[in-house]
């Protein structure tokens, strides 16, 4: 078995996910370059996401992950307007038998520090990420591996609880759960500090990071030793600036300081850019889910509450559902950049249904105040009821806050209601939203792979990363078969089933749905390549 030093045991993997929290704040990290090259042959991109942790063992977030599909190599990966896994630094992967998943690796792979880069690191990779199970990463991602095995050098072995793995491939290229990282720097049972991974160069991507101040600069440069599916990248030198301010965003794009911006402007903003004959707006598939997340230990009549009753709270939660008037908010605060989600799964993908259209509200999508006060009234609530919501601005655009003062608005109409809405800037919110601090709160969701079980298993396995006290058995048995039937059309049935299911329970409740939208200058190329069903902003491919 190939061994180098940190290498961990085989672990077996545990179901449990957490928060899109902050990690400790570095401060600037200045290795290698500096990102130089003119700017005529440097790419910037803006940005108001932020990153919570450059070990991919802490971070389940998208502004985390749009910096390690940069640096990190994966063994699959996908190409450029497709959604289906390829190998990336591997030559090979499939199964070998149902519960063995076999991954051949590339000859001469290296670190860009010079470490080789060989089956141990990734059987470090994975078990490390088990092993520390850490509340704000993607462990759960994991939750079918039972162990790894590397016979030599360039052959891993995954091997899987369950057998015929429909997802393991999209897992292994998921951008959370795929990177492969070095052991000779990376702790194998702590997460390891920005800087640290920064200053040891301990990447394998397109790119490496040459300068890092957290959440205000990243410079990258090509890493001229990458051997993955993605090739050399168009552009040698990428920086991407962080914003506290989407008018800034806005105002430096517009101005040719920056040539990409993406996530997050208004809806407002990006009306008036379509209309600025120097700039683009660039549109690509909607993956983006925004819910309302309940607590189920936390909210009103909740198991932890003064009052626990699960048939109130049950009720409160179908209330809200009946009452919320998603095509309102998505015409009048989103300018139709965002549609209704009547659903857990976007329409568009296989198997996504639209269960709470029907179920819900006026049964046609919109709402219905009297159907949500009988529902009250028949569960014995007494109204109006006292809902806290909280939300965030500052990660989720601009908007959230007249998207969230809609939201109260049509739940306290007739008197139902009485909403209390509190904003929280993101480090804070991300440290909270786990620990029962919010009865309910505002959540997008940006997929790791393009497949519906990736809308279903993080939310309602056992373990969750919404960490909001929501199990339900049958729900559980239903995820685990459809990620093991290989019959594509009974799968199908089953991820409607689980749809269903959830509906009735209403774990969350889903309100828009959302393309994926960036601003770029007339000379910039490769944007719209990359906005694509895999969800992955790959800054390989832009150049101008």
């Amino acid at each position: 078995m190939a061994q180098k030093k940190n290498a961990l045991r085989s672990v077996a993997a545990t179901a449990a996910l957490g928060a899109l929290a902050l990690t400790a704040c570095t401060g600037p990290v200045n290795e290698g370059s500096g990102g130089g090259g003119s700017a005529e042959e440097r790419v910037v991109v803006g940005t108001t996401d932020k990153v919570t942790s450059l070990d991919p063992a802490g971070a389940y977030d998208h502004g985390s992950s749009a910096v390690m599909i940069q640096v990190y190599p994966y063994l699959l990966n996908q190409e450029p307007g497709s959604a289906k896994p390829q190998p990336g630094i591997a030559t090979s992967a499939e199964f070998t038998s149902p519960t063995e998943y076999t991954v051949k690796l590339k000859d001469g792979l290296t670190f860009a520090n010079g470490h080789k880069l060989t089956s141990s690191d990734v059987k470090f990779s994975f078990d490390r990420m088990v092993e520390i199970d850490d509340p704000n990463g993607p462990a759960a991602l994991l939750g079918n591996l039972a162990s790894v095995e590397t016979p030599d050098e360039s052959t891993v072995v995954f091997h899987l609880k369950d057998g015929n793995d429909q997802t393991f491939a999209s897992v292994l290229s998921s951008s959370s759960a795929g990177p492969i990282v070095d052991e000779e720097v990376f702790s194998p049972t702590e997460i390891t500090p920005d800087k640290k991974i920064v200053k040891a160069n301990a990447f394998a991507g397109q790119y490496k990071i040459d300068t890092y101040t957290k959440n205000e600069l990243i410079t990258y440069s090509a890493f001229d030793g990458y051997k993955g599916l993605l090739g050399e990248p168009e552009t040698d030198n990428v920086e991407v600036k962080y914003y506290t301010s989407s008018n800034n965003l806005k105002l430096d794009v517009q101005q040719g300081n920056i040539d990409v911006a993406f996530r997050t402007l208004s809806s407002t903003d990006v009306a008036d850019l379509k209309k600025d004959e120097n700039v683009k707006v660039v549109t690509g598939p909607g993956g983006e889910l925004r819910y309302i997340v309940f607590n189920f230990a936390t909210m009103p009549h909740g198991t932890e509450s003064a009052n626990p009753d699960p048939e109130k709270a049950l009720a409160i939660r179908q209330a809200m559902a009946h009452a919320v008037d998603r095509e309102a908010i998505a015409k009048q605060v989103y300018k139709g950049t965002y549609k209704p989600a009547y659903s857990y799964v976007p329409s568009g993908l296989p198997g996504a249904i639209e269960p709470l259209k029907k179920m819900y509200g006026d049964g046609s999508g919109g709402p219905d105040l009297q159907r949500a006060a009988k529902t009250l009234e028949e569960a014995g609530v007494e109204t109006p009821v006292r809902i806290n919501i909280q939300y965030n601005g500052d990660h989720y655009g601009p908007s959230s806050g007249d998207e969230y003062a809609m939201v109260k608005s049509q739940l306290e109409k007739n008197g139902l209601f009485k909403v209390n809405l509190q904003s929280t800037e993101w480090v804070q919110y991300n440290k909270d939203r786990t620990k029962d601090v919010y009865p309910m709160y505002q959540l997008g969701w940006y997929p790791d792979y393009s497949d519906a079980s990736n809308y279903l298993t993080p939310f309602f396995a056992p373990g969750n990363f919404l960490a909001n006290h929501y199990e339900d058995e049958k729900v559980a048995s239903l995820i685990a078969k459809q990620r093991t039937e290989t019959d594509e059309d009974k799968r199908m049935k089953l991820i409607e089933q689980i749809q269903t299911e959830v509906a009735k329970d209403l774990s969350t409740l889903p309100l828009l749905q959302g393309a994926s939208i960036a601003i770029t200058g007339k000379d910039v190329k490769g944007v719209e390549d990359t906005l694509d069903a895999s969800y992955k902003f790959r800054l390989g491919v832009i150049s101008k």
